[in-house]
């Protein structure tokens, strides 16, 4: 079974989180598509080609690549009932050795926003982070006014730390963020949020 490897696959009650397939291109890109004016206000601006096959075909050869060199961990949150594909969330800019530490990034389809499925995705994530992975410190940025992103990261136990101006170019403009953190074994009570 040379050049074989399994997979990572994360459980939820309802989902399976994995790495992106080449055969999820239609679903990948429909979503996304169907949803593009729902996320482009919180996210950068999508390159001329980002819904081809070609583009996606990069994705998930990127996806694969650092995965098994253990600097990323980009997955699909999938449906289990149906096979649908509803989002997804990367585990990014993992860093070793004394910082232990991650970037966690994620959006949702229109259609399936405002049901759970993100945070139960979040808390699955941030448990095997801990505990699989042996991360210290999950880190999340977002926008000031992005209510609902910021509403998921405190009921996955993240909490606020301060403002990163001019974070991200999101919709074409450099835009300060929001920063929260998730610590392992967390003691920090309630912080105040900006």
């Amino acid at each position: 079974m040379l050049g074989l490897k399994r997979r990572v696959r994360v459980e939820t009650e309802r989902m399976t989180l994995r790495l992106p397939e080449h055969g999820d291109w239609r679903q990948w890109s429909d979503l996304r598509e169907t949803s593009a004016e729902f996320l482009s206000k919180w996210e950068p601006v999508w390159a001329t080609d980002h819904l081809t096959r070609r583009s996606f075909t990069n994705r998930v050869y990127w996806a694969q690549r650092a995965e098994g060199q253990g600097t990323a961990l980009p997955m699909l949150l999938v449906r289990r009932e149906d096979n649908q594909l509803l989002g997804a969330l990367t585990l990014d800019n993992i860093r070793r050795g004394p910082a232990q530490a991650a970037t966690l990034g994620y959006w949702i389809g229109q259609p399936f926003a405002r049901q759970g499925y993100m945070r139960e995705a979040i808390l699955a994530l941030t448990h095997h982070a801990f505990t699989r992975l042996d991360l210290s410190r999950m880190e999340a940025a977002c926008l000031p006014e992005n209510a609902p992103s910021r509403g998921v990261l405190e009921k996955c136990g993240f909490k606020y730390e301060g403002v990163a101006q001019s974070y991200l170019q999101i919709n074409g403009r450099w835009r300060n963020h929001v920063l929260y953190a998730n610590l392992r074994g967390d003691r920090r009570g309630r912080t105040d949020v900006g």
